[in-house]
Order: C-alpha cells, then sequence, then structure tokens
C-alpha cells in the first residue's frame, strides 16, 4: 500500500519522548494503513560512501538495505513527519545516516549541476526535544540547531514545512504536555486537510 505520510523516529527510543511527540500529530492525520512509521534505530543502514554514483544512476549502489526500502516509499509519499532528540545541536546521527543515503530521492542535479527538488507541493512537519530547559534550549541553539538542518534538508527536495513540534527540558520530564498533545493533534488534523486539498484520498 502506497503510504500518504511516513513519520521517521530519529530517536533511539522506540516509545520514548519523541515517539510520544510523533503520534500526537500522526495518530490525528489519517487511518493506520495511511500511515507507514519507521524506528530508524532499528533499521539496517550502511554509511554513506560519498562515490556520488547515485547522482547519475537515480539510487544508492550500495547492497540493498532498509535504506533502499526508505527511499522508494518517501518518493510516492505526500507527506513526512519527522522526529529527532537533539545530539550535539543537531539530530541524531542514526536519521543524519537515513538522510544521507536517500539523497537521490530527495533531489536530482540539473545538467548545470543546480540542485532540482523532487517532491515540490508535498508537507513536512518537524518535530524535536532535548533535555536543556527553556530558556536555554534557544540561547545555546539545541532545539533550534536540530529543526534548522531538518528545514534545510526538506526544503531542498522542496517540501513546506507546515509546522515544527518542541519540547525542551525533558530530563525530569515524565510524558508531554496537555499543551503539545493538543498543538500535535491540530498540525496532523491540518497536514490530512492539505493532502486530501492535493487530491490525495485519506
Amino acid at each position: 500500500m502506497t503510504p500518504a505520510v511516513i513519520v521517521i523516529n530519529g530517536s533511539p527510543r522506540k516509545n520514548g519522548t519523541i515517539a510520544r511527540l510523533l503520534h500526537a500529530v500522526a495518530d490525528s492525520c489519517g487511518t493506520s494503513g495511511d500511515v507507514h512509521w519507521y524506528d530508524v534505530q532499528n533499521m539496517i543502514i550502511r554509511p554513506c560512501t560519498g562515490c556520488m554514483k547515485c547522482r547519475s544512476t537515480g539510487t544508492c549502489v550500495l547492497p540493498h538495505d532498509d535504506a533502499h526500502t526508505f527511499a522508494e516509499d518517501i518518493r510516492v509519499c505526500r507527506a513526512v513527519i519527522v522526529g529527532t532528540p537533539v545530539y550535539w545541536g543537531n539530530m541524531s546521527g542514526q536519521l543524519k545516516l537515513l538522510f544521507d543515503r536517500v539523497v537521490p530521492s530527495l533531489m536530482c542535479e540539473s545538467p548545470h549541476g543546480i540542485p532540482v527538488p523532487l517532491h515540490k507541493g508535498k508537507k513536512a512537519i518537524i518535530v524535536t526535544a532535548c533535555t536543556t530547559p527553556w530558556p536555554f534550549s534557544v540561547l545555546f541553539g539545541q532545539t533550534g540547531h536540530a529543526v534548522r538542518a531538518l528545514r534545510e534538508i526538506l526544503r531542498y527536495a522542496g517540501f513546506c514545512i507546515t509546522g515544527t513540534l518542541v519540547l525542551p527540558g525533558t530530563k525530569n520530564r515524565h510524558g508531554i504536555p496537555e499543551r503539545l498533545q493538543r498543538k500535535g493533534n491540530r498540525l496532523g488534523k491540518k497536514l490530512s486537510g492539505q493532502i486530501i486539498k492535493k487530491g490525495y484520498k485519506i
């Protein structure tokens, strides 16, 4: 079944804070058959070798692994919800590894070497969390840097960022605040409406 929405959990914890935030969005944007969930920690992904062959072939030339499967799904999806904890002011290493491997499914190059996005018109939502409490999470560039890094990848691919869900100060927190749960639900419903408006039934 072609997924309308891909959810990418970039956390090593399958049921952690990031997963809960992702569910707050994803559970409001369609039936389970329309949403394909990826836990990157459970994916077998070889590191990118930087051979650049994918620029001409349109696919990674490494032996088939979970990155290839993900690449095919993201080619045909209508929206992406991606979440990551903040490590050293950036996304998790496993999530970065995944994005490094699927470049030819996100963008291609023109004959003049200019990046050409492959997902114009598609929508994306970014979710992130860090242990640093507010306002230090902002002052030290924690969640902001992670969101900025994901924005760069998604925008080069042509995705329009329709919302973000950010939770600082998670060190001694259990669960997610009700206000973020409600915001996540609103973002999910908004995303669903945008997909339907584009003609994709969910």
